[in-house]
């Protein structure tokens, strides 16, 4: 199903569509800019993970670079002293994971997209005291969206990221991942298939599935497919099954989180999965490979009717070479098999020499890095003020 497309937000299109912000919430750590000291940031704010590379304007070296569950937890009421980290009220990622059974998890983002404000802006607030930019220097940040976010969810992006950063730029996440593959040092080789020139990025992340035609611009709406179809919804079929066959197991979304990431897999299964979990203190073996190949070649078929639309979109004279450049990114692109599975049907449907590959274990980087890069390459009235949001 194709989305609406929202062409990105620049100063002009943005002026009339500040939303208010409730002086509960608004920020603090607003900083007064110095002309010419600027400070690009690349967030990739993800449903479950963030990523957050940090540079100045004029160079290529990152001054931070951190991997960040998006989560936000809250001390629970009645907790004793000497528990938590410090007597922490809040915690974030790692820490908050960690101390999970004393906290109230808060997920920022569902699908991508910002569902709880209070706790969106507590994690940027965490991400931005992470920065620790000098007192003067003028932050921009660059952000992806999912390809199937309307106009309020990026305003509601702007409103979470206001007071922390003074300027804003908004990009598709598919484009930014491209710009964050593309290797710069090989585009002098004629054999090099450039992504950014032409190539579909597959970004498999936590609530969407985003197809986008990336041939050198931002993507337009007849370039970019979303579905609400990606790591979630298996983990959602995951539970469901495994309570159907083990009635009497109940497996928390975290604990079915970690046992996709080790075994998820399409095609044929390399060995039987088999795993030990505690029910009632007793230990419990369970056999997940029918479960789990068949939660996974679900997105194998809804990634596959998506390629099939994108291709369509492409031109004659372009799509020879794109077929040579199916690119599959994000946490979902983990799964084993999964690009070459994905080759093979294309290949039993008549495409002509489709060559699918995945962009290997720094996925979670390259949102951020094309973030990074485009925010080196954007115009000045591309830009979005934060003041006053």
């Amino acid at each position: 199903m194709r989305t609406t497309y929202v062409p990105p937000l620049t100063a002009e299109t943005a002026k009339d569509q500040t939303l208010k912000v409730s002086p509960a919430t608004v920020p603090v750590e607003t900083v007064q800019p110095v002309k010419g000291a600027i400070m690009l940031v690349g967030l990739d704010f993800g449903t479950n993970t963030s990523c957050l590379k940090v540079a100045p304007l004029g160079s290529t070296q990152p001054l931070l670079s951190e991997i960040i569950p998006t989560v936000v937890g809250y001390a629970k009421e009645g907790i004793v002293d000497n528990l938590l980290p410090d007597n922490a009220k809040v915690l974030f990622g790692h820490l908050a994971q960690k101390n999970r059974m004393y906290l109230r998890m808060v997920p920022p983002l569902a699908g991508g997209i910002v569902v709880d404000m209070a706790a969106a802006h507590d994690f940027i607030r965490h991400l931005r005291q992470l920065i620790n930019a000098p007192a003067g220097v003028e932050l921009r940040v660059v952000a992806g969206l999912p390809a199937s976010a309307d106009r309020t969810a990026r305003e509601h992006l702007l409103e979470a990221l206001g007071g922390f950063f003074h300027k804003a730029l908004l990009v598709p996440e598919p484009f930014l991942a491209a710009l964050g593959f593309r290797d710069p040092s090989k585009l002098g080789d004629p054999a090099y298939l450039d992504p950014v020139r032409n190539s579909v990025f597959v970004d498999i992340g936590a609530g969407t599935t985003d197809v986008c035609l990336v041939q050198g611009y931002f993507p337009t709406a007849d370039d970019q497919i979303s579905v609400p179809f990606a790591g979630d919804k298996i983990d959602a079929l995951l539970q469901a099954a495994i309570g159907q066959a083990y009635p009497d197991v109940q497996l928390s979304l975290f604990k079915i989180r970690e046992l996709k990431e080790a075994h998820s897999y399409v095609g044929k299964i390399d060995s039987p999965i088999t795993t030990s979990v505690l029910v009632g203190g007793k230990p419990r073996k369970l056999e997940l490979g029918e479960i789990m190949g068949d939660a996974c070649q679900q997105l194998l078929l809804k990634i596959l009717d998506c390629v099939r639309a994108i291709i369509a979109e492409a031109s004659t004279d372009s799509v020879g070479e794109l077929m040579q450049n199916i690119i599959l990114t994000g946490g979902g692109s983990r799964v084993r098999h999964l690009a070459p599975e994905l080759e093979r049907l294309l290949g039993e449907e008549g495409y002509e020499k489709p060559r699918v590959l995945t962009v290997g274990e720094n996925y979670k980087q390259h949102v951020a890095e094309g973030a990074v890069v485009a925010g080196r390459q954007a115009k000045e009235n591309q830009w979005i003020s934060l003041a006053g949001r």
